[in-house]
């Protein structure tokens, strides 16, 4: 489980195929490495994936042929940007909100507006993931824990604060990009809830 606050963006230094899917190793950014071992998960541009190998400030990452069919992991090039989050501890704080690093679809960037000190940015998304977002409700976008302005037509727009900007890697968006989206959690259990049974 993550909380969408971003703590270190990293860098793609390796990509390998493995037997039809791949091996990613990614040069982190984290302050600190002590509390990062085998077998834990970090959230990569909002993906959960699971550690396989620590080199110093680098990390393996294995990602399976499923990952890669539900996320733009597939895209990553040596050199490419990644928001990375260590998962959550019970004594972390929960700045952003419930984020569990399995990403429900792509979606495209489809424009960026200057607002005063601020970005405004438009995503479009598959039709049947916009009933889960509402105004003022929260998303994640490439991990990133964030607001939403307003939805229509499966088009969200989110603000972005010059803090968000300089600390995630969706300041090098640009019109026509690929995403990682997944929706707030609670509005899988409350689709659950209001399900009439059959």
């Amino acid at each position: 489980m993550f909380t969408g606050i971003i703590q270190s963006v990293g860098s793609i230094v390796d990509k390998q195929h493995k037997q039809g899917d791949f091996q990613f190793v990614i040069q982190t950014q984290f302050a600190d490495m002590t509390d990062v071992d085998l077998g834990d998960s970090i959230a990569c541009n909002g993906v959960c994936l699971t550690v396989t190998e620590i080199n110093d400030g680098q990390i393996s990452l294995d990602v399976s042929l499923e990952t890669l069919s539900k996320t733009q992991v597939g895209d990553w090039q040596v050199g490419s940007a990644i928001n990375l989050e260590k998962s959550l501890t019970l004594k972390d704080k929960l700045g952003g909100h419930m984020v569990s690093g399995h990403v429900d679809a792509v979606a495209h960037c489809m424009g960026i507006e200057r607002s005063a000190r601020s970005t405004i940015y438009q995503f479009k998304i598959p039709q049947n993931l916009d009933k889960y977002i509402v105004k003022k409700g929260s998303v994640a976008i490439n991990g990133v824990s964030l607001t939403v302005n307003e939805i229509d037509d499966c088009v969200l727009s989110v603000n972005l604060i010059p803090h968000t900007l300089e600390h995630t890697n969706l300041g090098q968006l640009k019109q026509g990009d690929k995403v990682n989206i997944e929706i707030d959690t609670i509005a899988r259990y409350v689709e659950k809830m209001l399900q009439k049974p059959t």
